[in-house]
């Protein structure tokens, strides 16, 4: 019996197969194509089934998506931006097979609560930031998924002290400040000359302060969507990973000072965010969950 996982990232694909001893470097991955997204998906998936016979496919997608049927809209694929039937069409391609889809924020979720730091409590919050912000939220030891599947949106929770557009359309969204996209925009818009994420983190760890401030600009929005959400839900464990939380950061310490000042609530006295050990595979991990538990329940 062969599973799958497969990622629909921001900028590329992932898959490989479920398994204990799948490593790192049994992962496929390759980049969004300018055309032909399905195609360059539909190879890669044959690709890691090498021939046998699949059974289950899990999908951690970023959103939006309808997860009730099937359906994708990644705003980074032009060819599926209004929406594309990714479940029926890996449906196709290995007939019988049971393909279960959630969002990348839940796979997540999924993956802390069973392989990481969220194992052993019943209510937390897992955190993506990188280019886009996502998250898993965990009540009562269940991954939440909402009425869409599109639950865990923390990148447009509103942040107050900024003001910035989203591409979403809407202003001062946590992803339009704390976004790797956004970041490194806001500090070439300063005079930064770097292009990428890896620039700005390494350069702030260097000493560069446009980097530097733009990485306590995110920490600071994010410390302070994290203790809104920490208060509503009741909940004292949050797990902070993704390209922008690399740790050794000014984002660190300004999160913990937004977090200080802004969690003040008894409940809250014991708030902890902490990083991620899941590295780049979270996701990943959370769709090999989705596949072995696809038609149960």
């Amino acid at each position: 019996m062969t599973m799958l996982a497969l990622e629909i990232g921001a900028d590329g694909f992932a898959a490989s197969r479920v398994a204990n001893n799948v490593g790192t470097d049994e992962i496929r991955r390759v980049p969004i194509p300018t055309r032909a997204a399905w195609d360059s998906c539909r190879d890669l998936l044959l690709q890691v089934a090498g021939g046998e016979d699949v059974t289950r496919v899990g999908i951690g997608s970023i959103g939006p998506l309808d997860m009730a049927a099937g359906v994708v809209a990644p705003p980074g694929i032009a060819e599926w931006a209004t929406g594309f039937a990714l479940v029926s069409a890996i449906e196709k391609l290995f007939p019988g097979a049971i393909v279960q889809l959630a969002l990348d924020g839940v796979c997540l979720g999924l993956a802390e609560r069973n392989f990481g730091a969220t194992n052993d409590v019943l209510d937390a919050v897992a955190v993506m930031v990188s280019d886009r912000i996502g998250a898993g939220v965990m009540v009562g030891g269940f991954v939440v998924v909402g009425r869409t599947g599109n639950a865990g949106n923390l990148g447009h929770v509103l942040v107050p002290g900024f003001d910035e557009r989203c591409e979403c359309g809407g202003r001062g969204c946590l992803e339009a400040v704390a976004g790797g996209t956004s970041a490194v925009n806001w500090a070439r818009a300063q005079g930064w000359q770097g292009t990428s994420v890896d620039d700005l983190v390494g350069q702030a760890r260097a000493g560069d302060e446009l980097a530097d401030a733009a990485l306590t600009r995110a920490g600071t929005a994010l410390g302070r969507a994290i203790a809104s959400v920490a208060a509503l839900l009741d909940l004292d464990l949050v797990v902070l990973g993704g390209t922008m939380a690399a740790p050794g950061t000014s984002l660190w310490k300004a999160l913990g000072a937004a977090v200080a000042t802004h969690a003040r609530l008894g409940h809250l006295t014991g708030l902890r965010v902490v990083p991620s050990e899941l590295g780049e595979v979270g996701v990943l991990a959370g769709a090999g969950v989705l596949a072995l538990t696809a038609g149960e329940g």
